[in-house]
């Protein structure tokens, strides 16, 4: 059996090297992925930026943001070829660490299992529902999908319990939109539209100053009230049937009917309106499901013990990080004592759920038995 696997195993490493350059179909200075490939299509020249803004000029509703050559940007940047400003920018949060990071993150359990959410599938299912509802409202897409990927890199390890370790050190206190608008994002340059709908996509914070910002708002809410609630269904810490009357009425007990329903209600009523708006009735369900997962998810015994022990071990880290700084990160530069506070909130904040525990075990001697449930380190 294992000379047979290792012949199998053999031939699959060849038949991936021979595709190491292509296949030569067509012509003879050209290559093409497929041996037996066969797409074609006609274009009579190349679809860049310049077009594509045209396109958004001619066809997107009326208030709609539209992209312009390289964008309002902090820095000015020469334009892209082929994508517009806003496309660009979708494309630098996709790739950026601070993104890539947000897979290591809480969004509701700490050390999720396979199948719940972190804070990156999170941004994922946000961007999916923005877009869906900036599609048909004829807003501009790529600007939403944008926000939508960006809008949580402000947040550190623990999900919301890191704001409240943070906050006693930055004066004002520690908001993950402000944050990662101003902070954590500020090296890939975004444009003003972004870093806009990043900065104000909290319901506490003011409005946004385009429709897709307003968008990215009710689809950041909707999102996580529905997805939120199908994972705790999933973990058994809530029945659905003990849903209040008016969400199962309304909505569903369903994470896709859910979305179905605030979505469908989103458009139907911002395009009557002219305004990003939900109707009364569906808002009232909107917020009762909100509610519920407060009382019976984020605001539970066991979410409460988790996030105590999540603020206090990063408030120690971001006090040993002032006492011992970390050499410059390339986004908040200075020796002063309000820069080296700064600093070690960034660095702590831009750790994963992991890496947080870990590096508290190893440098402040942490207990384990007092780091969060659910990381698999040796607890006797």
């Amino acid at each position: 059996m294992t000379e047979a696997m290792n012949t199998q195993e053999a031939t699959r490493a060849q038949l991936w090297a021979s595709t190491m350059r292509g296949h030569e179909r067509f012509t003879s200075d050209a290559v093409v992925a497929h041996r037996d490939s066969e797409a074609s299509f006609d274009l009579a020249e190349v679809y860049g930026r310049e077009a594509r803004e045209q396109l958004e000029h001619d066809t997107l509703a009326m208030g709609a943001t539209l992209a312009f050559g390289a964008g309002e940007r902090a820095v000015d940047e020469e334009p892209d070829r082929y994508r517009t400003c806003f496309e660009r920018d979708r494309d630098r949060v996709l790739h950026s660490s601070a993104f890539r990071r947000l897979a290591g993150k809480t969004q509701v359990f700490i050390f999720p299992d396979d199948h719940q959410r972190t804070r990156m599938t999170h941004a994922l299912e946000v961007a999916q529902v923005a877009a869906a509802i900036s599609r048909a409202l004829g807003l501009n897409v790529p600007l939403t999908e944008a926000i939508a990927l960006a809008h949580d890199c402000g947040h550190g390890p623990g999900g919301h319990p890191s704001e409240e370790a943070f906050a006693p050190f930055i004066e004002g206190g520690y908001d993950h939109a402000v944050w990662g608008a101003d902070i954590t994002l500020a090296s890939l340059n975004l444009t003003r539209q972004v870093l806009d709908g990043v900065r104000n996509h909290s319901w506490s914070r003011p409005a946004p100053s385009t429709p897709e910002g307003e968008v990215l708002s009710w689809a950041d809410r909707c999102a996580y009230c529905a997805h939120d609630l199908e994972d705790a269904i999933s973990a058994k810490i809530v029945n659905p049937r003990d849903l209040p009357e008016i969400v199962r009425d309304r909505c569903g007990t369903r994470r896709n009917a859910q979305l179905n329903a605030f979505v469908s209600n989103l458009i139907e009523t911002s395009s009557r309106n002219g305004r990003i708006s939900m109707s009364t009735e569906m808002a009232e369900a909107l917020a009762a499901l909100r509610a519920f997962n407060y009382e019976r998810i984020y605001t539970r015994e066991d979410s409460l013990v988790q996030g105590a022990r999540v603020t206090r071990l990063l408030s120690a880290l971001v006090e040993y990080f002032i006492a011992h700084p970390v050499k410059d990160d390339g986004q908040v530069n200075g020796r002063d004592d309000g820069l080296l506070v700064v600093r070690a909130v960034n660095y702590v904040g831009g750790m994963t759920d992991r890496y947080a525990c870990m590096t508290a075990v190893r440098l402040l001697d942490w207990p384990v038995d007092e780091l969060p449930v659910g990381l698999d380190v040796d607890r006797s």
